[in-house]
């Protein structure tokens, strides 16, 4: 439009500058409003929450195969996800269980030693250990003053990685499930594919401490302890990872040689070490470290009292490990395997599981088998005479019993007052924690009683010399008839002094003195000499129809050799703590009051010397000794005795079935006669044959031969002869001279 038309220009032109050449100016940016702050997420916004992300690119086209794989895609990625999260989660858990049991660890001495209960050590005579029994404690090793050669055999048999691990080995988990898999169990049955930790944790119980309040017994928390579930064995690998923060790796391997159980009541290397070698653990060689770590699989079942043979091929498997990891050269290994571990003296005799048993039995239980304490136990044991039964019973039974016979069979070997020596409950005499026939076993007696029944007469002035008629004899018995005794023999043999009687063992005779002095006076001696058990209260008192056990009878013949004073046997000299000096207990047992007279009781060893020597019991004779002894048999044969001493030893044996089976052919002057002689001969190698304290008693006079007169004169006036003479003097009177 013209400019004279008298418009005016528009604002907007303003805008424009003079030289803009009618083109409006460049605009300027506009100022941009600060943008708020956005707010932080939430942790579980951070953990599961949608990422929020930059504007993606626009992608391409997916092809078929793009299609294909989407869901699986998706799907992994979903999974992925999911797993990192809660695996942090896990482990955060699993940490803080872990810090926990940390915290709750005490320090490594305090595992050491966790025994519930103590330990009992039996010395004999001499002071040499022969028995342990309890849990065993040597005393505390550590991976440093262990033998090297125990430690690296348990750890080539128990957990070859254990130094590289941290407490657990996936790989050992993995070969056990296969391997339970692979054997048809559970994958968690059978091999658990523990590390050394995890064991030693399992040992610890978790840290549970065994308490009698809380726990029926302490097998019952044992098996609580070794349970195999899941979550056991889940806390188990969670206990294992804090003792492997807490602790350094031979700590943990000190608690484990120490926990252990070894078999035979021992606990930890060094009671195995005493208790199958008679060493110290520090001293092993690679043959017998081999062997206590070829223990740790099955204790009881490969300990080598045992079974030695398969100890041995046990510690040849160990001893192939060592070498195949490193442990050992291939000519050591050789070596080692061409020479085993062998047992200690001790170990390997392992005598006097009876006397141990009965040692045991006779003390408080609170210093026994339940003592929370270390005891040490001294006792009259002696470890040569015991293995002279061992081998005397063994003998006559190889030799002299048929063979597959089931007969059985005790010894008991003492002193004059009663301290007992030897004693063997059965024919298996490696055995422990069984029936001990010498001691538990309450059978007849038969004729071996007899000895109490002369022993009354003589103390009640009766002479060895005096006679007894030996003929048919019956009494009638209250409530039962009449009664009749009859001799073995089964024949009689008129007037027969009683020292004939004792030793051609005659009944009748024995009957008749017991009625005679007072069966209550019988009984009475009996059980003064010590024994205890009911007595027959009838006539055949006299024949031994009362019970008693070995020990009762043959500590009673030991109060007629010490001189006619009774005796207690007794096995225990003293008793103490293993800290202790002093003694808790003293012996229990010994010499007690007089029964009879010392000369009745030489008379009564005179009259029992000539069973041995000619009577019943000649088979028990040994050559260079005075012995004297009685035999006895009961009815039916049920049970066969002999029992009798030297001027050194008392020594009784018994032999029966424990059935009650009648003995074929067996009597007490046969086979007990022969097992006591064989016993004997062995009790007195190298002794000096010493007499017995016997008596012989005087003679009895015949009586002097009277006159005529003197006979008449006792006989006093003949009635006839009176008449007569009468008659002579009236007729004398009449007709005089």
């Amino acid at each position: 439009m013209a400019q004279g038309s008298g418009r005016k220009p528009l604002v907007a032109e303003k805008r424009y500058s003079a030289g803009g050449k009618g083109k409006p100016p460049a605009k300027k940016p506009a100022r941009r409003k600060p943008a708020s702050k956005a707010k932080k997420p939430g942790l579980l916004a951070r953990l599961f929450g949608r990422k929020k992300t930059r504007a993606r690119p626009v992608r391409k086209k997916r092809g078929v195969i793009g299609w294909l794989l989407a869901p699986f895609a998706f799907a992994f990625r979903l999974v992925w996800g999911f797993t990192w999260r809660v695996g942090m989660v896990v482990c955060g858990l699993v940490g803080l269980a872990v810090a926990f049991q940390y915290a709750r660890l005490p320090e490594v001495s305090a595992y050491l030693d966790g025994r519930a209960r103590g330990s009992v050590t039996i010395l004999d005579r001499e002071g040499e250990v022969f028995a342990w029994r309890g849990d065993q404690f040597g005393g505390v090793v550590t991976a440093d003053t262990v033998s090297p050669h125990l430690k690296n055999a348990i750890v080539a048999t128990e957990d070859k990685r254990f130094y590289r691990h941290l407490g657990l080995s996936p790989r050992g988990i993995a070969g056990a499930v296969r391997i339970n898999l692979s054997e048809g169990r559970g994958p968690l049955s059978g091999h658990g594919g523990s590390t050394i930790t995890q064991q030693a944790a399992k040992l610890l119980c978790l840290g549970k401490i065994y308490d009698p309040a809380e726990w029926k017994s302490e097998s019952a928390y044992e098996a609580d302890c070794r349970k195999g579930s899941l979550w056991r064995k889940g806390t188990e690998a969670i206990f294992a990872l804090a003792m492997e923060a807490k602790y350094t790796k031979d700590e943990i391997l000190s608690i484990y040689m120490n926990r252990a159980y070894m078999g035979g009541g021992a606990y930890g290397a060094e009671a195995a070490a005493q208790r199958y070698f008679g060493k110290s653990a520090n001293q092993l060689n690679p043959a017998e470290g081999a062997m206590l770590a070829g223990l740790l699989t099955a204790p009881s079942t490969l300990a080598p009292t045992n079974n030695l043979q398969r100890s041995q091929d046990r510690a040849a498997t160990v001893l192939r490990l060592m070498q195949e990891q490193g442990y050992l050269t291939t000519a050591e290994m050789q070596k080692y395997q061409d020479n085993p571990a062998e047992l200690s003296e001790a170990a390997a005799a392992r005598a006097g599981g009876y006397f141990a048993d009965w040692v045991m039995d006779s003390i408080p239980d609170f210093l026994g088998d339940q003592t929370t304490e270390d005891v040490v136990i001294r006792s009259t044991m002696d470890q040569r005479l015991q293995a002279a039964a061992e081998e005397a019973l063994k003998y006559v039974f190889e030799n002299k019993v048929r063979e597959g016979s089931k007969a059985q069979a005790a010894i008991v070997v003492m002193s004059a007052d009663g301290a007992v020596r030897a004693m063997v409950g059965g024919r298996k005499t490696r055995v422990s924690g069984v029936f001990n026939r010498a001691t538990q076993a309450k059978r007849q007696t038969g004729s071996a009683f007899k000895p109490f029944v002369y022993a009354t007469a003589l103390e009640l002035g009766y002479s060895p010399y005096d006679r007894v008629l030996d003929a048919k004899y019956c009494l009638n018995i209250p409530g039962s008839g009449q009664w009749c005794p009859d001799n073995y023999t089964r024949k009689f043999y008129g007037e027969v002094t009683l020292a004939r009687a004792l030793r051609d063992s005659l009944n009748v005779p024995a009957v008749k003195i017991s009625e005679a002095v007072g069966r209550d006076k019988v009984s009475r001696v009996a059980k003064d000499f010590g024994i205890d058990s009911d007595l027959a209260a009838g006539p055949s008192l006299a024949l031994g129809a009362s019970e008693s056990s070995l020990l009762e009878m043959t500590g009673a013949y030991a109060g007629i050799l010490n001189g006619g004073s009774s005796v207690t046997p007794y096995g225990m000299t003293e008793l103490k703590l293993v800290e202790d000096n002093e003694a808790l207990m003293g012996a229990s047992g010994g010499i007690g009051e007089r029964v009879i007279r010392p000369e009745a009781a030489q008379q009564l060893v005179w009259m029992m010397e000539k069973v041995i020597a000619g009577g019943t019991g000649q088979r028990a004779q040994i050559p260079g000794w005075q012995a004297a002894g009685k035999s006895g048999t009961t009815s039916a044969a049920k049970d066969a005795w002999f029992i009798g001493f030297t001027a050194d030893y008392v020594a009784g044996v018994w032999m029966g079935y424990d059935d009650n089976t009648p003995l074929s052919g067996v009597t007490g002057g046969g086979l007990p006669a022969e097992i006591w002689r064989e016993t004997m001969v062995r009790v007195h190698e190298g002794l000096e044959p010493k007499p017995l304290p016997m008596l012989e008693p005087a003679a009895i006079a015949p009586p002097p031969q009277e006159t005529r007169r003197e006979r008449r004169r006792r006989q006093g006036p003949n009635l006839g002869q009176e008449l007569g003479r009468a008659v002579d003097n009236i007729l004398r009177d009449i007709l005089g001279n």
